[in-house]
């Protein structure tokens, strides 16, 4: 069987080995520790993460994911391995793996994996560009590069919040939710949060968000007064962009508005914010302020939609040979 030159490495944000207490400590303590993402004094952040978070905060967590977790994996590997699967049909002369930022299976394993290729384009599979998240793929990207004396030619893609495919994959996917069909519910925007003070120095994720929902509401025609956008999943005491989804989901019923639509579209596919905190979690607190009809609308996950838009961003990049 002749070598594949070229591939594609997808890289998702990563997830524990397993539902249980060790595996999130493991994977807390990986995530939690990256100065990417908590952008503190290291001793200040490290005493913290160590001596309070590590010991409490997985147990806390154990429930959770277990509510969220199929037979065998977890639901960002499971569909992120399952999208590579399908962007593998689509672009047959490459060679498409998966990898996650923290735990497994790591950036320096698919690495390894490729080691007979010559080119290889790596998709982190966050549309929005943050520090947080593509910034801290380029990162262990490069830390793996270097330990490796690669002869590879390596492509990053920045980011893809504007892509037309992007674009009208997100608002298909809302057109077809029937709640939306049938009724005129809000549409509730929720991208996962960023620190205020990382936006303030210039992190181009806010303004990317804002831009990719404001596209998608202008492809199904809403009003202005049809859609907004939000922010969740913050943590610790800081202040992060606003307005909070959860703050928004108990507020709505008392301005007027009973029925809501949520879609997350920084989401590539389904995970735990999307899955516990989204459809359990504010949905609750929506129906528990009064709201009467709340629907989710489930990522891109791994559909034949989000295969072939990947598979034309993928095209359309070798081709050109720009950067984003």
């Amino acid at each position: 069987m002749q070598q594949k030159k070229s591939a594609i490495l997808l890289v998702n944000l990563g997830t524990p080995d397993r539902p249980d207490e060790e595996a999130i400590r493991r994977y807390l303590k990986q995530f939690l520790s990256d100065p990417r993402v908590v952008k503190l004094p290291r001793w200040f952040w490290l005493s913290i993460l160590n001596l309070i978070i590590l010991p409490t905060r997985p147990a806390k967590l154990v429930e959770k994911y277990q509510l969220i977790w199929g037979t065998k994996d977890g639901p960002i590997r499971n569909i992120t391995q399952a999208l590579a699967r399908r962007l593998q049909t689509l672009l047959p002369d490459k060679k498409v793996i998966c990898a996650m930022t923290y735990g497994k299976p790591s950036i320096a394993g698919a690495l390894d994996e490729l080691i007979e290729c010559q080119n290889i384009m790596v998709v982190p599979l966050f549309p929005q560009y943050a520090s947080t998240t593509t910034g801290a793929v380029q990162d262990e990207l490069n830390r793996a590069l270097l330990e490796r004396e690669p002869t590879w030619q390596v492509d990053l893609l920045n980011n893809y919040h504007s892509d037309p495919g992007y674009i009208d994959s997100l608002a298909s996917s809302i057109g077809e939710s029937m709640a939306f069909r049938e009724r005129s519910p809000k549409v509730v925007f929720s991208f996962h949060g960023l620190p205020k003070i990382q936006a303030e120095r210039g992190d181009p994720y806010a303004l990317q968000c804002q831009t990719t929902a404001s596209l998608v509401a202008a492809t199904l025609n809403l009003p202005s007064d049809r859609w907004l956008v939000t922010y969740q999943s913050r943590f610790g005491p800081f202040t992060w962009l606003k307005p909070y989804t959860a703050s928004v989901m108990k507020d709505l019923p008392g301005q007027g508005v009973k029925d809501v639509l949520v879609v997350c579209p920084g989401f590539a596919v389904d995970c735990l914010e999307t899955i516990e905190e989204i459809k359990v979690l504010n949905r609750r607190l929506f129906l528990a302020a009064g709201g009467e009809f709340f629907q989710y609308v489930k990522a891109l996950n791994a559909s034949w939609a989000h295969a072939k838009l990947l598979a034309d961003l993928i095209t359309r990049r070798n081709s050109s040979g720009s950067s984003d």
